[in-house]
């Protein structure tokens, strides 16, 4: 099956969360087909586990042990992205500004909060706090146009 691994703060800042070094660190845990999405901590991989629970753990502790840092691991299926993307959750509204259509994956419950943020209100770090005083830690955003892109390198693979 084919997933991506949505791990949280990711940045380009630190040497060990560069694409190259992630995709080493899955090939090293076994994984196959592996290829990052922009710099923002998205991996696409293919596995045969189905349990993503025991991916998440998995990702979370080879991460820790190869790369040296600890963040949450959010993994979602190539259907489960296909199924968020037909849905269509922001139902025309346009991907330019002041929008900013951005989708909160969280790991428990798993469940997306499809958001449009009016960015004359707002910016990005202050709608992160907000989003994790409500919902804790244990979640991950991307901009729909970053969703999109992860599914066309899972479906292009």
């Amino acid at each position: 099956m084919r997933y991506v691994a949505l791990i949280r703060g990711v940045g380009p800042g630190n040497p060990n969360m560069t694409g190259e070094k992630l995709k080493s660190a899955f090939e090293a845990l076994g994984f196959k087909n592996v290829h990052t999405v922009i710099a923002s901590g998205n991996v696409v991989f293919d596995s045969h586990l189905k349990n993503d629970e025991a991916l998440e753990k998995k990702i979370e502790h080879g991460l820790e042990a190869k790369l040296k840092f600890s963040r949450a691991v959010i993994v979602r299926s190539h259907d489960e992205l296909q199924k968020l993307a037909k849905k269509d959750p922001f139902k025309g509204v346009k991907d330019e500004k002041p929008n900013y259509l951005v989708v909160t994956f969280f790991k428990h419950p798993r469940k997306e909060l499809c958001t449009v943020v009016d960015m004359r209100k707002t910016d990005g770090p202050r709608m992160m706090q907000s989003l994790e005083r409500e919902h804790g830690k244990a979640i991950t955003t991307r901009t729909w146009k970053t969703v999109n892109r992860i599914l066309a390198k899972m479906e292009a693979i």
